[in-house]
């Protein structure tokens, strides 16, 4: 099964958006893991972090990286050049907005789609939004 890593500067903002997620795709058991926020609680991201996170959630089926903003992408960044050389073909950063891109990417991933579905589901799950906004 395709694996999800949330990157966040805030553990509280990624737990937030996985419980959202869980809430509105309801019955799915979908690999996530969090990296989010620095020890002791501070905002921040770590690139290590991310990478011991990408290992946790993969079962060979591929990771979808999501991260929320400028330095959490730039420590994802980071964290594929410190992947096993083995698993770095298996992940994929997303360029999705987190909250959107995860709930697109956890309903596809828990139905079974393979990496590049469950990557291209983020990445068009804001169209919806951006339709509903700009009223077509």
């Amino acid at each position: 099964m395709t694996g999800i890593v949330l990157v966040s500067h805030s553990l509280p903002l990624a737990q937030a958006a996985l419980d959202l997620a869980r809430g509105l795709v309801p019955g799915l058991e979908v690999p996530v893991e969090l990296a989010a926020g620095l020890e002791g609680g501070e905002l921040g991201t770590d690139a290590v972090a991310v990478a011991e996170a990408v290992a946790r959630a993969d079962d060979g089926g591929g990771v979808l990286v999501l991260a929320d903003l400028g330095s959490g992408v730039l420590s994802a960044l980071t964290a594929l050049e410190l992947l096993d050389p083995e698993l770095a073909p298996r992940v994929r950063l997303s360029p999705a907005p987190l909250v959107e891109g995860l709930v697109g990417a956890y309903a596809a991933a828990g139905t079974g789609r393979s990496l590049e579905q469950v990557a291209q589901e983020a990445e068009t799950a804001v169209e919806a939004k951006r339709q509903q906004v700009l009223g077509g």
